[in-house]
Formats: structure tokens, sequence, C-alpha cells
């Protein structure tokens, strides 16, 4: 590690330990990925440098707000309450697949302790999950995604998974799927729980995030597909699927043309039936085929 490097990973955990809440040694080292004793080498150092760190009680430290510059560093680097749930509002506020806010995501992420404000730009019932992947994805460690729901297959159960990166907004995790030894993504709140293995990746040469379309579908092989839409489905597409945009173009005041490569007819699909009376399909006719497929299929069934 060059003294750069170094110097970050020591603010980095005086914003830690700057946060009021009280850590232990283990914490410490799991969170920067350094061993007990070098978490401890640091907290003298900041003790050496002027900052108050009581003797622990239970084995827990932190900053004390008596220290030299507290109030400075603590409000700079910490959001109060009020201003946690401003700013959870405003970023909730903004499409998951706005790329200005996943920046802004990442910036808080790398920046702020992740406890105070986790739940700011992530539901809260999911924040503990991105956490352990962001770990493993920073350590190369192998997880067990517990009680993984899968849409595909209809059901759940444990993934053992290399996470190596994260989609737009953190909506799903990219990761080698060590049974099926393929890269896929699984999409985040279907994720049980997060078990970060003490096993290193042993497929870090195969992980390859797949060409994604605007429908959030991912594969190697992608078709272009175009749709004419009336303003009501032009509108409808822009506010469910915001990278879309960049693909319509108008043809008239009523009429906007839809023309992109998609990585399969699901995720287009499932809109142009949702709106069947308002898209027509102007190519490929592999698409139209696949759309009578669907409702003849859903004739069937209704049968």
């Amino acid at each position: 590690m060059n003294e750069q490097q170094k110097l970050r990973r020591m603010l980095e955990i005086i914003i830690y330990l700057s946060s009021g809440i009280r850590r232990s040694l283990s914490e410490i080292s799991r969170r920067f990925d350094i061993s007990d004793r070098t978490a401890f080498r640091y907290i003298q150092a900041f003790r050496e440098a002027g900052f108050i760190i009581p003797k622990p009680k239970e084995g827990l430290y932190y900053i004390d707000k008596d220290s030299p510059y507290f109030r400075e560093i603590s409000e700079l680097l910490h959001f109060s309450k009020e201003e946690a749930v401003i700013l959870q509002k405003a970023i909730h506020s903004i499409s998951d697949e706005n790329l200005l806010k996943q920046n802004l995501v990442k910036k808080l992420y790398a920046l702020y302790d992740f406890g105070r404000v986790a739940n700011t730009i992530v539901k809260w019932e999911h924040s503990e999950n991105i956490h352990q992947l962001m770990h493993a994805i920073k350590s190369k460690k192998k997880v067990i995604l517990r009680g993984y729901f899968s849409a595909n297959s209809n059901e759940m159960k444990d993934r053992v998974v290399e996470p190596f990166n994260f989609t737009t907004n953190y909506i799903a995790t990219w990761a080698f799927d060590t049974e099926d030894q393929t890269c896929k993504t699984f999409k985040n709140t279907r994720i049980g729980s997060v078990q970060v293995l003490d096993e290193p990746w042993d497929n870090g040469d195969k992980h390859n995030m797949l060409p994604m379309d605007v429908f959030r579908i991912s594969a190697n092989l992608q078709i272009q597909v175009k749709m004419m839409l009336s303003i009501r489905a032009c509108e409808l597409l822009k506010e469910e699927y915001p990278l879309a945009e960049e693909y319509i173009e108008p043809i008239n005041d009523n009429q906007f043309l839809f023309d992109a490569p998609v990585c399969s007819f699901e995720g287009v699909g499932r809109f142009a039936l949702g709106l069947c009376n308002e898209v027509q399909v102007v190519e490929p006719k592999e698409f139209t085929d696949f759309l009578k497929e669907k409702v003849k299929n859903s004739l069937t069934d209704i049968r």
C-alpha cells in the first residue's frame, strides 16, 4: 500500500469512528479489510495526533466529541437525522435508472460512514446486504446469497457466487454463479441475506458483465427492435424505463418510433403486450411471432 492509499484509509477510519457509534476492533478490521493489529495501530496514531479515543468499554472504540476540531469534522462529514430524511426523499425521487443518481450513491458510500447513511441511499431492508456485497467485491471473496428467489425457476435457495460489480444504482449484483459457471445478475431485493465467505474468487478471469438493454435484461446476443408508439405509450415507456428515452424519436405529433437493441423479447414483450392497442411492431418478424405465441398461450391457459 502506498502512502496515498494509507492516508485515505486513515481518513476513512476517522470518519467511521466519528459517527458516534462505538466500534470493536473486529468491526473496524472487517470494514477496512485490515488486521486487528493494524486497526489498533491506527487508533494509537489518532490518539497521538490529538483525537480523544477513550479506553474501550466492552472493547468498543469511538472518537470523543471533545476532540479538537470534532465539531468541524462531524458537521462536515455526517448528516443530522433531519438532513438524512430530506436527502432520502430527494434521492429516492430520482429514477433508479438515472446515472447521476448512481454516481451520487457511489460518492456517498465512499465518503461517509455506512451505518449513518446506508438507509439514506438504499432502502433500509436491503442496506446491510449491499454493504456485505461491497465488502466481498472489494476483498474478492465468495458469498452465499441466502434465500435468493429466482423469478425464472420460481424457487428460493442459497446461491454461492463471486460478486464483482453492481448494475445501475445497486438494483442488482453482477456475480459469477459457481453452480452454473456463468456470469449473471442477481436482483438485490430478492436476496434474503448475504454471508461473506473466507474463500477468494476462483474465476476472476471469467468475470464479465454482459450487455444490458433498457428493459434490464442481459445477454450476449442483441436484437434490433422497432415499434411505433402512441403519445401515451411513449410517455409510459420513458417513465418505466428511463434509459429508453435516447432510442425514441418523434415521427409526428402523435407517433413516436422506438428503435433499440434488446437482449431478449421478454422485457420489451411485456411492455408491448401491456399496451397492445397503442404499440405497433415494425420489426423484426420474430418479435411479432413471439407476441402472437404469448397471446395464444395466455388464451389456452385461461381455458
